[in-house]
């Protein structure tokens, strides 16, 4: 949109097509410099020419001045104001996982593409691991609706190690492939000893091993290679929570939200989690809502989580609608067996409340 200019009021067409057709006497460049910047030498200039009109003009002609200055100001601020776009689509390599501000949003399908809804306004970072090539990160700036990303293959033994004990975690389904997952984190070290991502992904296969010291090392390991560490400090917070450690893991959390700027939702969960231990329910609800809104809606499994807190306070509407959330984003999910048989004993327990369909 155009800025608002000042010179509509003050000089509408018809009084400048006037002046075209009956212009002004001439008004030296020193006269009119004089106005600008010397009062002085302005009251000197008006007494010599002895004309108010040359007055007028010289004033006209600031106002115009100061008006297109304001106008190209007003430009300026509304483009800088202007809002980001809520989508973006990336385009990479198939099956590569996608970070944006050390946030893991998701990974791309078999023809490398991913569409992400609610990105906020402002500078972002994404990043893209995919097996083969080389991490990279690249800048996400305003105005940008799509990102296409192509790594490098990388010949880096601690790099390729690294992605097959990260593919390993995420695969293992009992303790012995967590074990293997963890071997090989160990190789990846080995080799490169001050890598914090390494370091982290360590720690939560022995988190998942039930290991929780020396999963707590390497967090501490990991620190001294990068001290302000969002997700190590989250990662701290899920042990300490597990060992029992309640108020540690409070403070893990929470650190891992100021590290992270407010934008970290897996420490949101984490600290959902255990306010709702310590029946700090309306406080672990926000924390549910939180995470829910930076993730938009990607994991559908804080709707579960979120739905039994509610059940827990016997607020049963509310538990029926965030159950039925997590039906309507993964109707095929693990838990929707259970959560429609959940949804159906909650509807008889609520007789007489307002239920949501």
């Amino acid at each position: 949109m155009r800025g608002i200019c000042f010179t509509k009021d003050l000089s509408p067409a018809s009084r400048a097509l006037y002046r075209l057709e009956h212009p002004l006497p001439r008004v030296s460049l020193r006269f009119t410099l004089g106005f600008m910047l010397s009062p002085a030498l302005r009251a000197q200039e008006i007494y010599q020419n002895g004309t108010k009109r040359s007055f007028l003009f010289a004033l006209f002609l600031l106002l115009s001045i100061s008006s297109v200055n304001l106008c190209f100001s007003q430009r300026r601020n509304n483009s800088q104001l202007s809002p980001h776009p809520s989508s973006l689509t990336i385009q990479t390599e198939p099956n590569a996982i996608i970070w944006v501000d050390d946030v893991r949003r998701g990974v791309t399908d078999a023809t490398g593409k991913l569409e992400l809804s609610k990105i906020s306004a402002g500078r972002h970072a994404v990043r893209v691991r995919a097996m083969g090539f080389k991490e990279v990160t690249v800048p996400l700036f305003a105005g940008r609706r799509s990102l296409a990303v192509k790594p490098t293959r990388t010949t880096d033994q601690a790099e390729l190690i690294f992605q097959q004990a990260e593919d390993a975690r995420e695969k293992a389904k009992d303790n012995e492939a967590r074990q293997k997952a963890a071997e090989l984190y160990q190789q990846a070290l080995r080799l490169r000893p001050t890598s914090p991502a390494a370091h982290v992904g360590l720690a939560r296969v022995l988190l998942e091993l039930n290991d929780y010291q020396k999963a707590l090392a390497e967090i501490d390991a990991a620190r001294r290679t990068r001290p302000a560490y969002a997700e190590a400090s989250a990662v701290e917070g899920r042990i300490n929570r597990e060992a029992a450690f309640t108020d540690e893991a409070i403070r893990s959390f929470r650190r891992s939200i100021r590290e992270a700027k407010g934008f970290q939702p897996e420490a949101h969960v984490g600290l959902a989690r255990v306010l709702e231990e310590k029946g700090q329910y309306p406080e672990a609800i926000a924390e549910y809502r939180a995470a829910i809104a930076q993730l938009s809606d990607s994991e559908p499994v804080i709707y579960q989580l979120l739905g039994a807190s509610y059940e827990k306070q016997q607020k049963y509407k509310e538990a029926v609608a965030a159950y039925q959330k997590y039906l309507e984003l993964a109707p095929n999910g693990s838990l929707a067996p259970a959560i429609r048989s959940i949804i159906d004993q909650l509807r008889r327990d609520a007789a007489g409340q307002e239920i949501i369909p």
